[in-house]
């Protein structure tokens, strides 16, 4: 069979004849032929699809509330846009437990990356503040620190367990170390051993 007799302009027509919907043909009143290429496009193939139209759905019992508590983040309850006090500054660094069947052996699969990391030590800067001055809140996503002069809301990049933190002020260097275990889902990497 010859290639120029396959593509020629009239089997694309026929071509284009036989994958038109029958509902569509009969609409058509003129017989004459038309080239329906530039109008064919992978969606003109098959049945034709009704639209429906979505209506929006409360899933509150309340009609007045306009969002439900869990499309709200967690934490966003103590961001103050007008609070004047200045951010501190802070570092967050990730901590892991390793033995020497890690170092010199790599037999559990531990990385240096956060993702095989236990530990979150954020360490934040307080300068002129006494202890008793700091207030911490810790959620499981949120670390908020507030005193008389600094204000700090942190989101953490890690979820944690707000229960098992530990804090510690070093007056000397008017640092708060704050050090939160994140809490994985048990995996290849992370191991119950920790």
């Amino acid at each position: 069979m010859d290639m120029d007799s396959v593509f020629s302009g009239s089997s694309l027509q026929s071509l284009a004849k036989l994958l038109r919907d029958a509902q569509e043909e009969d609409d058509d009143d003129d017989d004459d032929p038309r080239c329906s290429v530039g109008a064919m496009t992978p969606g003109s193939v098959g049945p034709v699809k009704k639209e429906t139209t979505n209506t929006f759905q409360v899933k509150s019992e309340n009609k007045k509330t306009i969002w439900n508590t869990e499309e709200v983040p967690e934490g966003s309850e103590f961001d103050d846009t007008w609070d004047p006090r200045e951010k501190p500054e802070y570092e967050i660094f990730f901590k892991q437990h390793v033995g020497t069947e890690d170092v010199f052996f790599g037999m559990t699969g531990k990385d240096p990356s956060t993702a095989c990391c236990e530990d979150i030590v954020i360490k934040i800067k307080l300068p002129e503040t006494k202890y008793s001055d700091i207030t911490l809140d810790i959620q499981d996503k949120v670390l908020d620190l507030r005193t008389p002069k600094k204000k700090l809301l942190l989101h953490l990049p890690y979820p944690v367990n707000s229960k098992e933190g530990r804090a510690r002020f070093l007056s000397d260097e008017e640092t708060l170390e704050v050090t939160l275990r994140v809490s994985r889902k048990f995996d290849f990497i992370n191991s119950s051993d920790g």
